[in-house]
């Protein structure tokens, strides 16, 4: 069996390092030429979820011990642990030490390369690889793998149906900026992260300073409103700006400038591929956008998709499976994964992000904070935007919901 996946991301990478290992033939592919370019990501993540998903040391770029909100009308508040809950990732790095490790297995890496689709059947498909410096290449594969992120090149290219009106494809648009800070202003944000809530900040989002090391700060914004009513880039660099000068870092250097897009659907329903093409990662609906996470949910989703494809390859089986069969397969495992909490998270994303746009919206929002700063330790926080432990806030979500 030989597989190809179109994007070496987080998703892309774990699942050719999966299949490789288990000794299946696999062509990764990466547009990129090198894997520090375009490494946007704000990649916060609990310490917990970076050791289960074996994630190198060499990509944690600093601990978190705290989390810290900005509230609408500016006001601070704080939660802390005594031990490290989190981990922030240098997202150049993870890639770098991802792509090691798919190559290390087997994998064989392309850089610098796009994939079309030529022909796709049900048991094969037949796709081009067109070079940056102009050569083409023509592959036969059983399987071609959608990992391009929000961008869906594949399925949109084959023309797989998107979500439905019913259940719309929420889309955030960030920017983020590295900034090198010094020892006067890094220790406001060091041992945290930081998150902006309120249209003070950003209508119909939200922004973050998160620490990296040797005085390096991550900050950003993130616009996740309805696409008619979505602002231009500059209206988010203005924001961006705007948040820098109320943290007072105007006078850090800006080693880097990138932005990016994260989408999902929310009960996650869409089809992810036809034929011989299946959806993984961002691409597959994965990500969560009430934080904007989306690295460990993408990883997780290769997991899935590396079992299903290998038991349907099992060379024991006398009967080859269907392709509808086992993309069939991989949607009920996504969905047995994730759980209802999934879909819980990505309603309050919709009812939050896209309500955020008013005085009201305000109110409702800092009525929230302060009701966690009252009733949750730093740990009640990681479990609530994390891993969507909803139960203790009971019956007080369900107006979000309807």
């Amino acid at each position: 069996m030989t597989v190809l996946i179109a994007g070496a991301g987080p998703a892309g990478a774990r699942l050719a390092t999966s299949l490789s290992e288990a000794g299946r033939d696999v062509v990764l592919v990466e547009r990129l030429t090198e894997p520090h370019r375009n490494s946007f990501s704000s990649a916060a993540l609990s310490l917990g979820e970076a050791s289960r998903l074996n994630l190198p040391q060499s990509a944690w770029s600093a601990t978190w011990s705290g989390w810290q909100l900005f509230d609408p009308s500016g006001h601070e508040h704080q939660w802390w642990d005594a031990d490290p809950l989190g981990v922030v990732l240098d997202f150049g790095q993870l890639r770098s030490a991802m792509w090691s490790r798919a190559q290390a297995a087997g994998a064989e890496l392309i850089t610098g390369c796009t994939v079309r689709i030529e022909a796709l059947h049900n048991d094969r498909a037949h796709v081009l690889l067109q070079h940056a410096d102009g050569r083409r290449q023509h592959r036969h594969v059983k399987w071609v793998i959608d990992a391009t992120g929000a961008s869906r090149c594949l399925l949109r290219a084959a023309s797989v149906p998107p979500p439905s009106t019913a259940d719309p494809l929420l889309e955030g648009v960030g920017v983020e900026w590295l900034l090198q800070a010094d020892d006067r202003v890094s220790p406001r944000w060091r041992d945290r992260i930081s998150f902006f809530l309120g249209t003070r900040w950003i209508p119909h989002g939200y922004g973050w300073v998160f620490p990296m090391e040797n005085n390096r700060l991550k900050a950003g914004v993130c616009c996740l409103a309805p696409q008619q009513i979505r602002g231009s880039k500059s209206d988010l660099l203005a924001r961006l700006q705007a948040l820098l000068r109320n943290c007072k870092l105007e006078g850090c250097s800006v080693l880097d400038r990138h932005g990016g897009v994260v989408s999902s659907s929310v009960a996650r329903r869409e089809s992810l591929g036809s034929g011989a093409l299946l959806a993984v990662g961002d691409a597959a609906s994965t990500a969560n956008l009430l934080g904007g996470e989306g690295i460990r949910h993408a990883i997780d989703s290769a997991a899935l998709l590396a079992e299903t494809l290998l038991n349907a390859d099992n060379p024991r089986l006398t009967v080859p499976v269907p392709a509808d069969v086992v993309r069939q397969t991989y949607e009920q495992a996504l969905h047995q994964w994730f759980g209802w909490r999934w879909r819980v998270a990505g309603k309050l994303a919709q009812r939050t992000w896209w309500g955020l746009d008013s005085p009201s919206a305000d109110r409702r929002v800092e009525r929230i904070i302060h009701g966690l700063s009252r009733t949750s330790s730093a740990r009640d926080l990681s479990k609530l935007l994390f891993h969507y432990r909803f139960e203790r806030y009971g019956l007080r979500l369900l107006r979000y919901l309807i």
